[in-house]
């Protein structure tokens, strides 16, 4: 439901179902282990947010995870990936139908990632930005033991503040230059995400993490189209006057990220790749999936630890995925 403005500009339908899931249930749908299914897919990069904290915070007893595939038309997210077509927990074949369930003239989005509540088959919220928030605050009492403070009190305003200008010129800034409809707008898109990369690089350049010296919200929100930058964002949405690999600190920082037990193994760069070079016909007629990029390099040393920094604060590492939700062999880095 996005759209391009009479400028070239791309600008983001951003009218999600603002309903909350919360510990006292003042939206009417309290926080319950077991009720909820969180919806997914791994090609999404705002999805790829709500699968890391998910597993950070081990939340994956409580809160189911269905994943749809790669690909959709314009009726919205499809589970082809389970066996009958359907997602096993809901029995639906389109998420649409989880919309509709709710709101029968749902005109908005049919966005990934999706909160259903599974006893309805309606959908609670798609509002990604409020998600993992809540994850880390409403969802504290069902935290995994060691689980870490990734949007702590103390560090909230300044998490805040960085993960609003990321999200407008590096999270939603490779979508503004990768759609935009005019030369102009594709320039000044392209020229506000290279810079504020720049001004990240030069934060990070002394500092192993984006706020204090612990992995944040913010570092997952960063890191989500960071690891989609080469083999997507730098050729499909022209984003090119460098190569995530030629910017040395970002690169860094995203193969120390990448290594982080919770990040790397939920990453599936073959979803990744149709997603974008399938679905986006009017940028790729051909929909053509490039071959490339070589991705072992994301398993190379980094050198960050030198920064000292403590990933996890006081925590510990997730533990591996759950044997069900392991990103299929050959998808993720070689």
């Amino acid at each position: 439901m996005s759209y391009v403005s009479t400028e070239g500009e791309f600008t983001r339908d951003q009218r999600y179902i603002a309903t909350r899931i919360t510990a006292d249930g003042r939206d009417g749908y309290p926080v319950e282990p077991g009720r909820y299914r969180l919806v997914v897919s791994r090609a999404c990069p705002w999805a790829n947010r709500t699968i890391i904290v998910r597993r950070l915070l081990g939340l994956e007893d409580v809160l189911s995870m269905g994943v749809a595939g790669p690909t959709h038309d314009e009726r919205s997210w499809t589970f082809d990936l389970d066996p009958d077509g359907r997602d096993p927990v809901l029995g639906i074949e389109r998420l649409q139908e989880a919309f509709l369930k709710r709101y029968p003239g749902y005109d908005k989005g049919i966005t990934v990632p999706a909160v259903v509540d599974v006893p309805t088959g309606q959908v609670v919220t798609n509002d990604f930005a409020q998600i993992t928030i809540d994850f880390s605050l409403e969802w504290k009492q069902f935290h995994r033991p060691g689980a870490p403070e990734l949007y702590p009190e103390a560090l909230r305003e300044q998490i805040d503040k960085i993960n609003k200008y990321v999200f407008t010129d590096v999270n939603n800034g490779v979508y503004r230059a990768g759609f935009a409809g005019s030369q102009a707008a594709y320039e000044k898109a392209y020229h506000r995400l290279f810079d504020r990369l720049d001004q990240l690089s030069g934060i990070l350049e002394h500092q192993r993490y984006l706020v204090g010296d612990t992995i944040t919200e913010a570092d997952v929100r960063l890191f989500t189209t960071l690891v989609r930058f080469d083999p997507v964002y730098h050729g499909h949405f022209k984003c090119n006057r460098s190569k995530l690999t030629e910017m040395p600190v970002l690169w860094a920082y995203a193969r120390d990220l990448f290594q982080t037990p919770g990040f790397g193994d939920t990453i599936d760069f073959v979803h990744i790749k149709q997603h974008y070079y399938e679905v986006h016909r009017d940028i790729n007629p051909t929909g053509i999936v490039p071959a490339g990029p070589d991705l072992s390099n994301w398993l190379t040393e980094h050198g960050r630890d030198k920064l000292g920094g403590r990933p996890f604060g006081d925590g510990t590492p997730p533990p591996p995925p759950r044997p069900d939700e392991v990103v299929a062999a050959g998808h993720g880095a070689a």
